[in-house]
């Protein structure tokens, strides 16, 4: 892939992804209002995030660590990859479908497993039967991760992108009209969640189709290349599902005290709004690109690739870090307090944002590093590191719980995060040049850093000045506003005064685009 074609992924994913945030943003804030913190949110809460787990291990772990190199090597190999792709989809689907009917069957199991807390309330019993209606997304999105790897292998980013706004543009309209119908928001929510995994698939499944890329399903074969899949996704869906994990074990310590699943999860929603549309465009970007050079031992391509990946990374991510971590309660407070959310409900969420912006840029950073082993199908070391830092994130979470109670789980994720980090950077040194960032990327990143902390004193001080503004109603949208665009301006006229950035390259991605 060129370096032009490769920026332009960036920007269309990146397009997507952030239209997939800004409408779940929308959705969480309708959410918040109309459910609030409290026995139905945490029940939602804990019922959505099983098949969501479950997506993170087939999706964006083992589907982006095993199929889509093997598929791009393929590709490039003129190696037909078309039935290679088929023979996936077939065995794919026949493990999804019986993964699905053991997660209805046994969902009281699950539902404990993942949320102790609950037992003994009417917690429990509303998330096995939120549970049983919304795992059977996990099967339609395991099959829309295929047909969207396929996609972004063949450089089609824009259909794969845009699936996810399926979701929201489908919950959004459900939720209001439940809240203005006088129904149960509640049950709105939830039946559209495995009308909108259907919708997903058929998006992607349509694009392939239009892209002249012929894949369908035929009676499942284990063959030599199936076998090898498996044994790449396997550690491959641990090592990417780590955070997804680490939320589990966050949430079992959090059911324990009423509304804190609520609250991390509001904090977590905030949080993910930059995450997702910086690391995981990065993520399904970078890989099948990686694949490619390594195939055709373009190691200098390479390189060049995985430092412009990481430079666009941390410009956007550290000053998002930064304002999350110094002005988390202003925008808390402004997104999120109304309706069902009080004030007492913003502090809580304010505290574990700004204990997860810590840990935002290793987050990241952790999406830009993965691609390094999973192009070269090394998906064992991955594995065992994410090992490691689950065992550290459990230690501190009930470790920490008899003292800080609910904020445990936020430093425990955080401080896995980049334990996480470390040791992927420190394992990807057998890999050479081709892993270390380039000298353009290190003579901006300290630069960026300066212009971040800038950016950081100035909002606080104007979010000090416009303290009254932001306890009238009203008013406390435009300073919100006001305040979010003093940042941005500090941060380029900053960045542009130090070198953390060249005009250049903002308009040349702006061209590509």
């Amino acid at each position: 892939m060129k370096p032009i074609r490769l920026m332009r992924g960036f920007l269309t994913v990146g397009f997507w992804t952030l239209a997939s945030r800004v409408l779940g943003f929308v959705r969480e804030i309708l959410i918040l209002s109309f459910i609030g913190p409290g026995p139905l949110l945490d029940a939602f809460v804990a019922a959505f995030r099983l098949p969501n787990m479950f997506r993170r291990f087939f999706a964006e772990g083992a589907f982006n660590a095993a199929f889509v190199p093997m598929f791009s090597k393929k590709l490039e190999g003129e190696e037909d990859a078309e039935r290679f792709a088929s023979d996936a989809l077939s065995l794919l689907s026949v493990a999804v479908l019986a993964l699905t009917a053991l997660g209805m069957i046994f969902m009281p199991a699950l539902v404990w497993a993942t949320a102790e807390g609950f037992s003994g309330d009417e917690r429990f019993d509303l998330t096995v039967g939120f549970g049983r209606v919304v795992f059977p997304y996990i099967f339609f999105m395991s099959l829309a991760a295929l047909f969207s790897g396929v996609l972004n292998a063949t450089g089609r980013f824009a259909a794969a992108a845009a699936a996810p706004t399926l979701l929201n543009i489908l919950i959004i309209p459900a939720l209001l009209a439940g809240h203005y119908l006088g129904g149960d928001v509640v049950t709105w929510l939830i039946w559209t969640i495995p009308v909108a995994g259907v919708a997903q698939l058929l998006l992607v499944w349509i694009a392939s189709r239009k892209a002249g890329l012929k894949i369908s399903l035929r009676l499942p074969r284990v063959t030599p290349e199936m076998a090898q899949m498996v044994r790449i996704a396997v550690p491959a869906a641990l090592a990417s599902g780590v955070m997804q994990i680490n939320l589990v074990v966050g949430q079992i310590v959090a059911s324990s005290t009423p509304g804190a699943v609520s609250w991390l999860y509001a904090a977590d929603r905030l949080y993910q709004l930059p995450l997702g549309v910086i690391g995981i465009a990065v993520g399904i970007v970078l890989l099948p690109d990686l694949s490619r050079r390594l195939k055709a031992d373009d190691s200098d391509g390479a390189r060049d690739a995985f430092s412009r990946a990481g430079e666009f990374a941390m410009f956007l991510t550290i000053p998002c870090a930064v304002a999350f971590l110094v002005i988390p309660l202003p925008l808390v407070s402004v997104l999120y307090e109304r309706g069902a959310t009080g004030p007492d409900d913003s502090a809580a969420i304010a505290v574990a944002l700004s204990i997860y912006a810590v840990g935002l840029p290793a987050f990241v950073l952790q999406k830009l590093l993965q691609p390094l082993f999973f192009a070269r199908e090394d998906t064992k070391r991955p594995f065992r590191f994410a090992v490691w830092a689950m065992v550290v994130n459990a230690a501190l979470a009930f470790g920490l719980a008899p003292y800080i109670q609910w904020m445990a789980p936020a430093v425990a994720a955080t401080v896995s995060a980049w334990i996480m980090v470390a040791q992927l950077a420190f394992g990807a040194r057998r890999y050479g040049s081709v892993a270390k960032f380039d000298a353009r990327l290190r003579r901006r990143l300290w630069r960026i850093c300066i212009a971040s902390a800038f950016m950081g004193g100035t909002i606080w001080g104007a979010w000090v000045v416009m303290i009254p503004l932001f306890g009238t109603p009203g008013w406390r949208y435009v300073a919100l506003i006001a305040l979010i665009s003093i940042g941005a301006l500090v941060y380029f006229a900053i960045g542009r005064l130090i070198g953390a950035y060249a005009p250049s390259d903002l308009r040349s991605a702006a061209r590509r685009s």
